[in-house]
């Protein structure tokens, strides 16, 4: 199991929407299908939209959950991964549920004193079940 806290210099909710857009790519590209749990319908919305948008001319096929939950790039919120060897990348402020099921998580960190504080909540509730999370810093 591997979780990995990205650490991002930007404070904007968009930052870590275009952050995610950037895992994804390289998570796709690198052949592994990708998870993106949202927090709720509006960021969900958020994501789908800039996944179109983010670089016109590179076409990632990402569908929401409800609408192919087996596409190599699902959207989703209150669902969870069809697909065993999923890259989750977490965009809800909990840590990621049942993610003891999954190869990889990922977590979003971005420069809000309530996002940074969740952070560091999520980060030790995964050592605190023995797990290692790796901080990557951009």
């Amino acid at each position: 199991m591997r979780i990995d806290f990205y650490v991002s210099q930007g404070s904007q909710p968009q930052d870590r929407l275009q952050l995610a857009c950037r895992l994804v790519r390289r998570a796709w590209q690198a052949g592994l299908p990708v998870f993106v749990l949202c927090s709720d319908e509006e960021q969900l919305a958020g994501m789908d939209d800039l996944l179109w948008h983010i670089r016109p001319q590179f076409f990632m096929p990402h569908s929401r959950f409800d609408d192919n939950p087996a596409a190599p790039i699902v959207l989703g919120s209150d669902c969870w991964p069809v697909l065993d060897n999923s890259v989750l990348i977490n965009l809800c402020m909990q840590p990621a549920p049942r993610f003891e099921q999954l190869n990889r998580v990922v977590e979003l960190v971005c420069q809000t004193p309530e996002l940074l504080q969740q952070s560091r909540e999520n980060f030790t509730h995964y050592r605190r079940l023995g797990l290692q999370p790796q901080r990557v810093e951009l």
